[in-house]
């Protein structure tokens, strides 16, 4: 399947800032959330075997593909908010499978963790949030001045970054790098990857604060959640996988083999029928609590 193939984006005011987005299907309703400096392509194999069955909403963060930076700095707490407000702008009023790769899937903890009536069920990505590791290119953007000096968009960097993404270079296309450098081009893209990346980590590497306290957070709801990794993941190391199971000893976990950062677009059969297996077989239910007095703890 194409990596653009019937990719049929439009765009929601969220906030008073313009989000691109594209929705699918009918049924209960699925969020998927991409990584940093990404967009919503890297989850369009995914939209399109779950729209058959799902309410699926692929979104660009902000400051990412077509969606406007947020009015405050791009933080965790600050994403979370976001996919709140999205969730409310677009109508989504029953708690919604959360798919989160890379960042999207600390994103999606974070969400959990402030709002968790509004989450069924939890599927982490190569997620962010479970180790210190982190690839070398992402810990230098958190030095001044470099970090802006390594964003500068070229043809180079684009490939580099798609071949680091994927364990079988056939998946990085002309027609990804072409897209990956059309996302390095945007005017606010730099600036946002460089708050976050600052905001989450240090040269030393991600920074434990926030992920000591995020993941004792999202293990005290009870919310269902599979935690997958690709065992050849040059951004985010494998290892983490098992940190992951420490922390959070009731998340259903796998591994795929001979598989980068992105086991959605590089195993997406695969990937498709694990996440569909596990909706229908875990208790997939939100934590108790009063939706309304989280949202408005939150805001």
């Amino acid at each position: 399947m194409s990596a653009v193939a019937g990719l049929r984006p439009r765009h929601v005011t969220v906030e008073g800032r313009r989000v691109r987005h594209r929705v699918d299907g009918d049924g209960p309703p699925v969020v998927l959330l991409h990584g940093i400096g990404r967009s919503l392509r890297d989850f369009t194999e995914q939209h399109e075997l779950l729209a058959s069955e799902f309410r699926v909403h692929s979104v660009d963060l902000p400051g990412y593909g077509g969606s406007l930076p947020m009015a405050e700095p791009c933080t965790l707490p600050a994403l979370g908010r976001f996919v709140g407000h999205y969730l409310d702008a677009v109508g989504v009023d029953q708690p919604a499978h959360l798919v989160g790769n890379s960042l999207g899937g600390a994103v999606a903890m974070q969400v959990a963790a402030a709002e968790p009536a509004r989450v069924a069920s939890l599927a982490l990505v190569n997620s962010a949030g479970f180790g210190p590791e982190v690839t070398l290119a992402l810990r230098l953007l958190t030095l001044r001045p470099l970090g802006r000096l390594l964003l500068r968009p070229s043809r180079t960097a684009a490939r580099r970054v798609e071949r680091t993404l994927f364990h079988d270079p056939a998946f990085a296309t002309d027609e990804r790098i072409a897209h990956a450098l059309e996302l390095a081009g945007q005017p606010y893209t730099a600036r946002v990857m460089l708050e976050t990346c600052r905001h989450l980590g240090t040269f030393r590497g991600v920074r434990p604060e926030w992920r000591d306290e995020l993941l004792a957070r999202v293990d005290e709801r009870d919310i269902p959640t599979l935690v997958v990794w690709g065992d050849r993941d040059l951004i985010l190391p494998a290892a983490h996988l098992d940190a992951a199971r420490a922390r959070l000893p009731k998340a259903r976990t796998h591994l795929f083999t001979d598989c980068g950062h992105l086991p959605q677009v590089e195993r997406a059969e695969e990937f498709h029928r694990m996440l569909v297996d596990f909706w229908a077989t875990a208790e997939a239910r939100p934590a108790t609590g009063d939706r309304s007095a989280t949202v408005a703890a939150t805001d």
